[in-house]
């Protein structure tokens, strides 16, 4: 008679892995897939991703590489050469005066906020976050043992903040201020005089002043702001960069940090026993994008205009949903109350059923930190955008 083995629990994951869930865009991506896997034909909102190619002088630049056997292991926090361009590119835009010894290249520009908040944020220590958010921000904090201190922010005030708001969230525990600015999933663009007085409040209580800068030239009106060109800047804040959007690279993975040396240093030692150095290739690549021609971001902003200006139309055209004007990214954010009603009384829910019955994707507000909106991304064909326009139309009109 044989003998049946005992059976074995499955093991418990680590603690950690409760405090954070799996991004909600990335769950709307898997959810579209699903469909068109079935057959269904979707105009995508969802995810945040350029339908631009990445420009032919970059993707040359990585040939040409890969032709040189430029394959190898490189320095664990990024070439000297692609250091001094980001440095030089950011000095363009923005007047700072970083070094290379400042400067660590990741894989993308989530990696540089993983590593800055991971270097930053210790158990119990509290993040100001104003919301809405963008989804990887809270978990990122969590996951490192901190905790989300939420600021919220509304249309009234176009999605800014005061200095007063981000004052009166501060406690004995705030370690680390964290602004994203464009702003992925609102839109919106803080003022310099935003920027400077969380800067002052910084240097007088002691705190880190983390700036998302992934949006950073894809403001629809003035130049590109950052708070590392205000003096005394670099002994408190920590900017993370990114080539993703700026030159339609997402899938290339390249970003970086700007931040004083032994911040940068700290993030060097987590990145050497976690993912090494970036993609030897794709820093030749991210050379090219940063010392070659810009015309193909002025291009791509210019284009994002005409969308965000049909889009934000489209929207404001629908009995009941209110949407303001997104000042930069390509983003738009609209508040979806008044059409929410018994059996649809939340984003996810309208979201579920968009997606479902008219083939529509977006996000839903919960998953940036509100409970009235739907974020859009127009990263689109203009064609898709009006595809897309015309059943959102034809879903509300059915709710009436």
């Amino acid at each position: 008679m044989a003998v049946q083995a005992p059976s074995v629990s499955q093991p418990a994951l680590a603690g950690r892995m409760q405090r954070i869930s799996v991004s909600a865009t990335a769950a709307v991506v898997i959810e579209a897939e699903r469909l068109r896997g079935e057959g269904a034909e979707l105009v995508d909102f969802g995810a945040g991703e350029p339908d631009f190619p990445t420009p032919a002088h970059i993707k040359q630049a990585a040939v040409e590489a890969l032709r040189q056997d430029f394959t190898r292991y490189t320095a664990t926090g990024g070439i000297a050469p692609l250091k001094d361009a980001i440095c030089r590119r950011h000095a363009a835009l923005c007047g700072t005066s970083y070094q290379r010894g400042e400067v660590l290249v990741t894989l993308g520009g989530k990696h540089a906020l993983f590593n800055s908040i991971s270097a930053l944020v210790d158990h119990g220590d509290e993040v100001i976050l104003p919301s809405p958010y963008w989804v990887s921000f809270y978990d990122q904090i969590t996951y490192a043992g901190g905790r989300p201190v939420v600021v919220a922010t509304d249309e009234e005030r176009g999605f800014t903040l005061t200095p007063e708001m981000i004052e009166k969230a501060v406690t004995p525990r705030t370690r680390v201020i964290l602004l994203n600015s464009p702003s992925n999933p609102s839109g919106a663009v803080f003022a310099p005089a935003l920027f400077r007085a969380v800067l002052e409040l910084c240097r007088d209580r002691g705190l880190w002043l983390i700036s998302d800068e992934c949006y950073l030239q894809f403001i629809y009106e003035g130049a590109p702001y950052s708070v590392g060109a205000e003096p005394g800047a670099r002994e408190r804040v920590i900017i993370a960069g990114s080539l993703s959007k700026t030159y339609a690279m997402t899938g290339w993975r390249l970003g970086y940090a700007l931040a004083p040396k032994p911040v940068i240093e700290a993030m060097l030692k987590l990145q050497s026993h976690s993912t090494s150095n970036p993609v030897s290739f794709v820093q030749k690549a991210a050379i090219a994008a940063l010392e070659g021609p810009q015309d193909c971001v002025t291009a791509m902003l210019n284009e994002y205009r005409r969308r965000r200006d049909l889009i934000i139309a489209g929207l404001r055209s629908i009995p009941g949903l209110c949407c303001g004007e997104p000042a930069g990214a390509f983003y738009a954010y609209p508040n979806i109350q008044a059409l929410l009603r018994p059996g649809l009384d939340s984003p996810l829910i309208f979201s579920q059923r968009l997606l479902r019955e008219a083939g529509v994707v977006t996000v839903p507000g919960e998953a940036f930190g509100t409970r009235s909106h739907l974020r859009f991304s127009y990263a689109t064909s203009r064609q898709n955008i009006e595809r897309g326009l015309q059943r959102m139309h034809e879903f509300c009109a059915k709710l009436s």
